[in-house]
């Protein structure tokens, strides 16, 4: 290949001065200085959209870091702001370059490359664009799946590519169950391996099966409830066999999974009965309190947490009901198939999670948050306090909690009780 150019990736700075350009009106308060100066919007924009033009060019060099660093910068572009009409007029040459690179890339390129795919379909949302998209990077997505020869990293990635990107685009009904079908011809290759060493062992494969689950459970979801049943009626059986897995990330993929069934199978029938419940919960609680030596503290922290709500759900039909912050908005999760939905989103946008939710009307329409809640500059200042006032309040705060504290710890104190 060609010598690497001197690629200056997509900025933390690019980053704060765009978000504040593009959404004044809605941003986070914290993102607004206390008499600031003024910022030139409209040169700021142009500036931006010169740099992402560059990083644009240069998925097509010939050095492969080149590209890879390109495509990474790319990716921090869409994840931390929105870029509709800029992406909108160069959408089928970005097409073009991530296609490109899945197919004649290497592991970590082509990693790069389904990650801003995923990006560029939560930028355009649920339309005729993102169908093009994903009609033209789909078969190479599916290809690149199911090729054993391909690196388990990039067939990862792929996975959830294939899952985020026909999630978004979901029109055609037969595209949808298509791409499920390719998804379980992968993970339903850890039930054959459980069959065959009467204990599912860690391999190298497990980080595939795993990214094949989550975006199969992801495109259930959306199913037709006819489907949905069929779906269950097969796997709701062996999935439990997963549990037994020795890596942490699978056993918790196929505890949150069954979680979900069960959600969605007592939707649709309210008498939903399930053979074996009692051996079901009867793993479940043992995952849910487990306490092997063997594993690391942290993982059986992670994993305690996780099938305790499991549990719950199986059980008692119960979830834990978790709130959101994003701006001067609150969102509720407050059922298993949401919370798929967020994790998944999540896990694609990382810190740009907030923003998005904020201002991106796709993910707006999928958690029901409805249009953007518009806010002018003056009414976000107002709701800012003070950097003396949240001083203020953290002093009187630390000195009520040290009070607090001291009357548990006074060796006076009568403890004669205890003994």
């Amino acid at each position: 290949g060609g010598q690497p150019r001197n690629v200056q990736p997509f900025s933390d700075e690019d980053a704060s001065i765009e978000t504040m350009s593009h959404c004044s009106g809605f941003s986070d308060p914290a993102s607004f200085t206390e008499d600031g100066p003024e910022v030139d919007e409209e040169a700021t924009q142009e500036d931006l959209e010169y740099k992402l033009k560059g990083f644009i060019d240069l998925t097509l060099d010939k050095s492969a870091k080149t590209r890879q660093a390109a495509l990474e910068s790319l990716k921090s572009a869409f994840s931390s702001k929105i870029l509709y009409e800029f992406i909108m007029e160069r959408r089928m040459t970005l097409t073009d370059s991530i296609e490109r690179c899945i197919k004649k890339g290497k592991s970590d390129e082509q990693c790069a490359a389904a990650g801003l795919a995923c990006l560029l379909c939560v930028q355009m949302g649920s339309g005729i664009e993102s169908e093009e998209i994903f009609k033209t990077l789909g078969p190479v997505l599916k290809k690149i799946v199911c090729d054993g020869t391909a690196s388990i990293q990039a067939r990862q990635a792929c996975a959830t590519c294939l899952g985020i990107c026909c999630f978004i685009v979901t029109d055609d009904i037969t595209e949808l169950y298509s791409t499920m079908e390719c998804l379980e011809n992968i993970f339903t290759k850890a039930y054959q391996r459980d069959r065959d060493t009467n204990g599912v062992s860690s391999t190298h494969n497990t980080v595939l099966h795993i990214s094949a689950l989550l975006a199969w459970t992801l495109l259930l979801t959306i199913c037709p409830m006819n489907e949905v049943k069929k779906k269950i009626e097969m796997h709701l059986h062996k999935l439990p066999s997963l549990l037994s897995c020795d890596d942490l990330n699978m056993r918790i993929a196929a505890g949150e999974t069954l979680a979900l069934l069960f959600e969605l199978a007592r939707e649709t029938d309210a008498d939903f009965f399930y053979e074996d419940m009692d051996l079901l919960t009867e793993k479940l609680r043992a995952l849910a309190t487990d306490g092997n030596k063997h594993r690391a503290k942290v993982d059986k922290r992670k994993q305690r947490s996780v099938f305790r709500d499991v549990l719950r759900a199986v059980e008692e039909r119960d979830f834990p009901t978790e709130m959101v912050k994003f701006g001067p908005e609150r969102m509720y999760i407050d059922c298993w198939v949401k919370k798929q939905t967020y994790d998944t989103f999540k896990e694609v946008l990382g810190s740009g999670m907030q923003y998005h939710l904020q201002s991106n009307d796709f993910l707006r329409n999928v958690f029901e948050l409805g249009p953007p809640v518009m806010l002018d500059a003056a009414t976000l200042k107002t709701m800012k306090i003070s950097r003396f006032e949240r001083h203020l309040y953290n002093s009187a705060a630390f000195k009520a909690r040290t009070k607090a504290r001291s009357k548990c710890r006074d060796k006076r104190a009568d403890v004669g009780e205890f003994f």
